[in-house]
């Protein structure tokens, strides 16, 4: 599949929220409801974890279903506040090192 080039897109996160419907995916004959999500990387799109019987060669063997079906550039959208957003940079300490030595000419830790 060739790469597009990134397009903004015009979803929001709330539109995304309130509107994305699940998405029905059929393997090997068995129907898997894909949910909506926001995935822990801040891209949208729709989920399956589930697991499934499936026969080879005359035995049943289960097997685990893992589906993403993440919307191309949706990590790039705005977080809007009205969901997970991205974890906030802890700012830095304050290196106590860097205090100005006492009068003995040590510097506290």
């Amino acid at each position: 599949m060739a790469k597009s080039s990134k397009a903004a897109l015009a979803l929001t996160r709330d539109q995304f929220r309130t509107q994305a419907k699940a998405i029905p995916v059929v393997i090997n004959g068995k129907e898997l409801t894909a949910a909506a999500k926001e995935f822990s990387t801040g891209s949208l799109g729709w989920n399956i974890n589930d697991k499934m019987q499936v026969e080879v060669g005359g035995q049943t063997v289960t097997v685990q279903v893992g589906l993403n079906l993440t919307i191309i550039g949706s990590k790039d959208i705005p977080q809007d506040g009205g969901g997970p957003a991205a974890a906030s940079p802890t700012p830095p300490a304050t290196a106590v090192a860097d205090a100005p030595p006492d009068a003995s000419g040590q510097a506290s830790f």
